[in-house]
């Protein structure tokens, strides 16, 4: 920084008007995003480029270039503006924000986090949550997640996982396609659906005290995939009733069979290296009591 101008003497409306005009390339335009005359913003960015002795903009006739020295500003002050004002919206009405980063696996996403948002914000406004969908395929440490909400038994090495809720499995399938379906031998006539854990309807005949017949329906990635498949009448999904509610109590899915096979449940994990702060603990209390509330609903 020059010596003539240090941080208390920033020309910031000057600085302003060029990041403005240089997005545009047009001091109209500029002006109209920033609420000023066009004169103003030309006055503003002339007075800059005296005050850095290096000129930004070459004037053409029907707008404008930015010169090399323009070039090296831009990208050094927009991000110093973004920078400013993610940091006036965390403290907007003098409460902080903190930026929370979640994994969460597709399934429960869409299934019972979305609907809950809504609550999350009101409990914890302070907190900005940040949501990654995965297939339960999770690298806390290189995807820069804060915490994870995976499906499995809860043992991930070097990472301390909370159990969040059970989900067990049980064939759902639209009303028309259960009337098809006469026992767990008749469920072996129908096309099963599949998630990419191979084991899950050999487990499940296994339970339901049945042969499980030879499996050739199609392999998804997603619990949530393979009952928009069952919807639309593909076959039989073998997916944890808990997670669909919705979709159960309007009748546009159903349950046939009281057999179900508990493979797993959904934890809420960090890794053990990662200290706990303020939005990862709030997060961590809200959610475990959602978890109550809706088992209890």
């Amino acid at each position: 920084m020059p010596p003539h101008m240090d941080r208390a003497q920033l020309p910031l409306n000057a600085l302003r008007a060029f990041e403005a005009s240089a997005r545009h390339l047009n001091f109209t335009r500029a002006a109209i995003e920033l609420c000023v005359s066009q004169g103003a913003v030309s006055q503003q960015v002339a007075q800059l480029e005296a005050r850095l002795g290096a000129t930004l903009f070459r004037r053409l006739p029907r707008g404008l270039a930015l010169t090399d020295e323009g070039h090296a500003l831009l990208p050094v002050l927009g991000d110093a503006l973004d920078r400013i004002g993610a940091t006036l919206d965390r403290i907007e009405g003098g409460h902080p924000r903190t930026v929370l980063t979640l994994g969460v696996v597709g399934t429960f996403a869409g299934g019972w986090l979305l609907d809950r948002l809504d609550d999350f914000a009101r409990a914890c406004p302070h907190v900005d949550l940040r949501i990654m969908t995965n297939n339960n395929r999770v690298d806390l440490a290189g995807e820069g997640l804060d915490l994870a909400i995976r499906f499995g038994d809860g043992a991930w090495h070097g990472t301390h996982a909370e159990p969040i809720l059970r989900a067990p499995l049980t064939p759902l399938c639209t009303p028309d396609m259960a009337t098809r379906i006469d026992g767990a031998q008749g469920l072996s006539r129908q096309t099963l659906l599949r998630s990419y854990r191979a084991d899950e309807w050999s487990r499940w005949f296994a339970a339901a005290g049945a042969v499980c017949p030879s499996l050739r329906g199609p392999v998804f990635d997603s619990s949530t995939l393979m009952i928009r498949a069952a919807l639309a009448g593909h076959g039989v999904a073998l997916a944890p009733p808990a997670l669909f509610a919705a979709e159960l109590q309007s009748g546009r899915l159903v349950a046939p069979f009281a057999v179900s096979v508990d493979l797993g449940g959904y934890w809420l994990t960090r890794l053990m290296s990662r200290p706990d702060n303020g939005a990862m603990a709030d997060f961590r209390r809200w959610l475990m009591q959602a978890a109550v509330d809706g088992q209890a609903g």
